[in-house]
């Protein structure tokens, strides 16, 4: 395996995903006391990437998976997710406390095909990006992108449990993350919106 390569993915995925540290954080505070809640997320992170690499493999190849028009629509999924969020933590408002100390059996936190959906809307822009890199790669190189992105997705799901597990941070999570999972998650759809011209702006 050439280490150059390996090197060159390394970067375009740290610099493409750095955000995803953010909202991986956010999801796993969220899951927080929540049984299986981790492995939601880890999957849900794996589906969504795997479906960008999926996009971009095959646009590099010549194929259209997602018309181009289509990639900022996107950012309804993480802002209808987001609104969904906002409405969920306002009517438990009065009960989160109770909450605190149970854990729930089952699904408890994020879905997993809600990880998926912001996790790929957030990655329609790498799309772009992506494209040129595999298509000057070849199938080889392609290859080597592809399984160090993969594992990369791993490390990101570990970095981001590990910050919402730092005391400091957990604690501002545990006092604020409802009210900053869905102002991100709507920000980022917003953002997803206007600066794919969505609005025709």
């Amino acid at each position: 395996m050439n280490l150059g390569m390996v090197a060159q993915a390394a970067g375009l995925f740290a610099v493409t995903n750095i955000d995803d540290i953010l909202l991986l954080s956010l999801f796993f505070a969220q899951g927080a006391g929540h049984r299986g809640s981790a492995r939601r997320i880890t999957f849900g992170q794996y589906i969504g990437f795997a479906a960008i690499l999926a996009v971009a493999v095959a646009a590099a190849f010549g194929a259209t998976l997602l018309p181009e028009s289509a990639i900022p629509y996107l950012g309804l999924l993480p802002f209808a997710l987001g609104l969904k969020t906002a409405w969920q933590a306002w009517q438990h408002r009065d009960g989160e406390d109770q909450n605190d100390t149970q854990e729930t059996p089952q699904g408890g936190g994020p879905r997993t095909l809600e990880v998926a959906a912001v996790t790929f809307a957030n990655g329609g822009d790498n799309i772009g990006v992506y494209v040129p890199v595999f298509a000057t790669a070849g199938p080889g190189g392609m290859s080597v992108y592809a399984v160090v992105f993969l594992t990369l997705v791993a490390v990101w799901c570990l970095a981001g449990r590990f910050f919402a597990t730092r005391p400091v941070v957990a604690r501002a999570l545990s006092r604020w993350g409802h009210v900053l999972l869905p102002s991100v998650l709507i920000t980022l759809g917003l953002l997803i919106l206007i600066e794919g011209g969505a609005f025709g702006w």
